[in-house]
């Protein structure tokens, strides 16, 4: 079973929670769609609704989400025969976790595999992939014909799940799903940094003139994900 899974949650804070949740199930007999709205008692911070345009009021009268139907299919195959396919693994694990959620099963991150097998984009977000990889020719087709979705809308769970599932088709091409899962464990040496005063160049060519600039993002930047801190390490240690 393959769980393809997006959530949105009530801002980035560590006390936040999941507001909304989607998962596509596909095995070889079936494909399941499922989306919700869901309040584990969180307030929606207007940061968050301005970019997943949910409110506090689309949400007051919606159950936990551990007592959503989402939560029961996601219990239902939590075990080592079921893949979860997220962008961004560790984010959305620590979510579900928060939420009640322990995964036990494996997982395929596509960011990390996006990384690992196409490293001369110039950033990895679903949304630039989306437009990168020309998959938004392929997406209205993909939610009308096999969930009856009229649109795709960014930044919404119901919508960025679609665009997951093509993500993950177009990584079969260059790879294999076995290869994909090994890719989601090992960490990956970023070419370009993605933000600051050196966006867009390589962090190999500043580490040899601005050493002191990647000394200084590993003592003050606390928030960096786990391959940037892979990466800076690396080339400091050269």
């Amino acid at each position: 079973m393959l769980i393809f899974l997006d959530l949105e949650t009530t801002g980035l804070e560590s006390s936040d929670k999941i507001c909304s949740i989607a998962v596509i199930c596909k095995d070889e007999n079936q494909t399941l769609f499922e989306y919700e709205l869901v309040n584990d008692g969180k307030k929606i911070s207007p940061k968050a609704s301005s970019i997943n345009h949910i409110t506090n009021d689309m949400i007051k009268d919606k159950r936990p989400f551990k007592e959503s139907k989402i939560f029961a299919i996601l219990e239902k195959y939590n075990d080592k025969n079921t893949i979860l396919v997220t962008h961004n693994v560790k984010f959305d694990l620590k979510m579900l976790s928060s939420s009640g959620l322990q995964w036990h099963g494996k997982f395929i991150d596509i960011l990390r595999c996006t990384k690992h097998l196409i490293p001369e984009c110039e950033t990895f977000s679903l949304q630039f992939l989306r437009y990168e990889l020309k998959l938004y020719k392929k997406e209205s087709n993909e939610a009308w014909n096999s969930f009856g979705l009229k649109e795709v809308i960014a930044h919404s769970a119901v919508g960025d799940v679609v665009v997951l599932k093509l993500l993950y088709e177009y990584l079969l091409e260059l790879s294999t799903k076995e290869r994909l899962l090994e890719l989601s464990l090992q960490n990956v040496l970023i070419e370009k940094f993605e933000f600051g005063k050196y966006s867009g160049r390589y962090i190999e060519e500043i580490s040899m003139y601005d050493r002191g600039y990647l000394e200084w993002m590993q003592k003050n930047i606390t928030d960096m994900d786990d391959d940037l801190i892979y990466t800076i390490n690396r080339y400091l240690k050269k």
